[in-house]
């Protein structure tokens, strides 16, 4: 297995982005290997559902999908696995768990999903964006040709449907309202298709990502091949015609391979890639270990998008503050350096006739090492602080310093995580801190040997 240290910043690779690396937000995610964002805005929160490279991948080695939220669009909580490829019972299990998405009608989430080995495009279903999803027909929803990754889902305001799809051609075909059936013929479609021996004015690739937005509709994908850029064309109906615009981000030789995912939020328009910085920071040699990056993109008056430039490590700007006061989720994380995140599950005792009854089951951060930390995106403490309060499973035990806004800024408190080989048994230490107020970074820096514990969840209080 490759090891942790993959993830792992050094202050001489700060310099390469001119000493800002403290601040730095993209990749998005460090914790794990991500691709292929699909993000939903629900309700008041983005959920990011991404394809997942395994730390061990040299080519494509993916297994599952991930899901991560937000309010802020800087701290992003992990919610592990939602979804696998074991959920789909007449597939291959072991490897393909390529770009998704999710959409949501009616009060259900509906999750379609490329099939390994040209088996098609799956279906999976949900009562909750958290899941858990279930297939519901047992089948591949559209088996077309081995052009059949990377799907994409659009509803139109009169309700219709749309599945796109396709590598190195465009498909698509209508849904029944169910979104778990197709209506009418599958579609080639003309505007973007292939034609040997003619220029391709479109650059089309794969991993379209279909849209509408005052009244224009959108398809973005990735750029030929390879390096692979963001296109897109416009056109007036869902099923276009397309007419090529350009390009929302060029290809970039430190990026093979992209995908977009477009939201808006909050007042603000974003597109999610990928680039292969983490991994980069360690093996020069190229792999398939992908991590999600996000930029905030610009419309014109007349819907034209600006073209950005490539992935900038700053990442957008915070738009919501976060709440210390109520319980916080160790793997809500903005920046992190050497860390991982693992499911856990609680038994009420450990042995291997009889496992008890199950205490809960836990995402928590784990591989935690002396000189790792965590950093979350201004921290709003309206109230001030007294006591800061951390649930723990310690292995070798350690301490948390807690620093605001910098890595090396004033420690506003430690926390002494006493115990050894506990690493089963959560406990929650509270221990008072220095008064914090006003709205600050906060960096929970890690000291000790070996690894030191598990860190589930924290909360400040003002008394």
């Amino acid at each position: 297995m490759i090891k942790k240290t993959l993830l792992k910043y050094t202050l001489n690779i700060g310099l390469l982005f001119g000493g800002s690396w403290l601040s730095a937000q993209n990749p998005i995610i460090q914790t794990k290997f991500t691709a292929d964002p699909a993000p939903m805005v629900y309700k008041d929160t983005v959920f990011l559902y991404t394809s997942h490279d395994e730390d061990d991948a040299f080519g494509f080695k993916m297994k599952d999908w991930l899901l991560y939220t937000s309010t802020d669009m800087v701290n992003w909580t992990d919610h592990g696995v939602v979804a696998s490829l074991k959920d789909f019972k007449w597939t291959d299990p072991e490897n393909g768990a390529w770009a998704p998405q999710v959409i949501e009608r009616n009060g259900k989430f509906y999750m379609y999903c490329p099939m390994p080995g040209q088996r098609g495009i799956g279906v999976l279903v949900a009562d909750s964006p958290y899941g858990p999803f279930k297939d519901p027909i047992g089948k591949p929803l559209v088996k077309n040709s081995s052009d059949d990754i990377d799907p994409t889902v659009l509803i139109d305001d009169d309700g219709q449907a749309y599945l796109y799809w396709g590598n190195p051609n465009l498909w698509y075909v209508k849904l029944n309202k169910d979104m778990i059936s197709v209506d009418g013929s599958i579609v080639k479609d003309p505007s973007i298709a292939k034609v040997k021996g003619s220029p391709d004015p479109f650059h089309y690739q794969e991993g379209p990502w279909a849209w509408k937005r005052n009244g224009n509709y959108y398809m973005a994908y990735a750029s030929t091949c390879c390096p692979e850029g963001i296109g897109y064309a416009m056109g007036k109906s869902a099923t276009g015609p397309w007419e090529y615009k350009g390009m929302i981000m060029d290809s970039d030789k430190r990026s093979n391979g992209n995908h977009p995912g477009i939201i808006d939020y909050k007042g603000k328009s974003y597109v999610f890639g990928f680039n292969y910085n983490l991994g980069k920071q360690t093996i020069s040699k190229h792999y398939e270990r992908r991590s999600i990056c996000v930029s905030e993109m610009i419309y014109n008056a007349d819907g034209i998008i600006q073209k950005l430039p490539f992935w900038n490590p700053e990442g957008v700007k915070r738009i919501a503050a976060l709440n210390p006061y109520n319980r916080v989720e160790a793997e809500t994380i903005a920046y992190s350096e050497g860390l991982k995140t693992e499911k856990m599950t609680e038994w009420e005792r450990n042995n291997p006739y009889d496992t008890g009854k199950k205490i809960t089951d836990r995402l928590v951060v784990s591989s935690i090492n002396n000189g790792d930390y965590i950093k979350v995106q201004g921290v709003d403490f309206s109230k001030g602080t007294k006591f800061l309060e951390i649930s723990v499973a310690s292995m070798n035990g350690g301490s948390i310093e807690i620093h605001t806004d910098a890595l090396d800024g004033p420690i506003s408190g430690t926390v002494q995580v006493t115990g050894k080989a506990e690493g089963d048994l959560f406990k929650t230490i509270k221990s008072p801190v220095k008064n914090i107020t006003g709205v600050h970074d906060v960096y929970f820096v890690f000291k000790g040997n070996k690894d030191l514990f598990y860190f589930d969840w924290w909360k400040f209080s003002s008394n």
